[in-house]
């Protein structure tokens, strides 16, 4: 086992897109199945300020960190992050082991964006992370590789997006040592 090719979904998109539910949900739908994986927050890895961008933490600290799992057996990760569906290449080799790789922008409306918003910030930067969610989904919808798979979150349930992301990925069915 040690030796097949792991895979990784990495998930982006603008701010209130509901990226981080979409991996808890994931991740319950896989740890039922008994899908062996991960689920990584990449926002995480490198939350600093000032920002230490320029010294490519992020995926220094996803090195580390797959290396952890990887040495565990695991072969398969969530990522989430809101740019990661732009940088999958740099990230891919971050892994070290050539993953096979799927990436999924989730896209939806500026109103819907703004409602979930709106139910997790509280006090006076709800407008200045609502500016930086729509600018957010422009350049991503910009700059996003046509092959990166785009689902739109818009009226539909957390469920819902996520079985049409498992079925893209095609990890269940295939037991928990895979």
């Amino acid at each position: 086992m040690v030796n097949m090719r792991s895979e990784v979904l990495f998930i982006g998109g603008r701010a209130g897109v509901g990226k981080s539910s979409l991996a808890f949900e994931l991740h319950a739908e896989l740890a039922q199945a008994e899908i062996k994986h991960c689920v990584i927050e990449g926002d995480n890895l490198d939350l600093a300020f000032p920002p230490p961008w320029e010294y490519q933490l992020a995926e220094r600290n996803l090195a580390a960190v797959w290396g952890n799992y990887r040495d565990l057996g695991y072969l398969r990760m969530i990522y989430t992050n809101t740019v990661s569906v732009r940088f999958t290449e740099e990230l891919a080799a971050a892994m070290g082991d050539d993953p096979k790789v799927t990436a999924v922008l989730l896209t939806s409306s500026d109103e819907a964006a703004a409602a979930r918003l709106r139910g997790r910030i509280q006090g006076s930067d709800f407008q200045d992370h609502l500016e930086r969610s729509i600018a957010a989904a422009r350049e991503l919808d910009f700059s996003t590789p046509a092959w990166v798979h785009r689902i739109s979150t818009d009226d539909r349930g957390v469920k819902d997006v996520a079985s049409e992301v498992i079925s893209l990925l095609g990890w269940t069915g295939v037991g928990s040592e895979d």
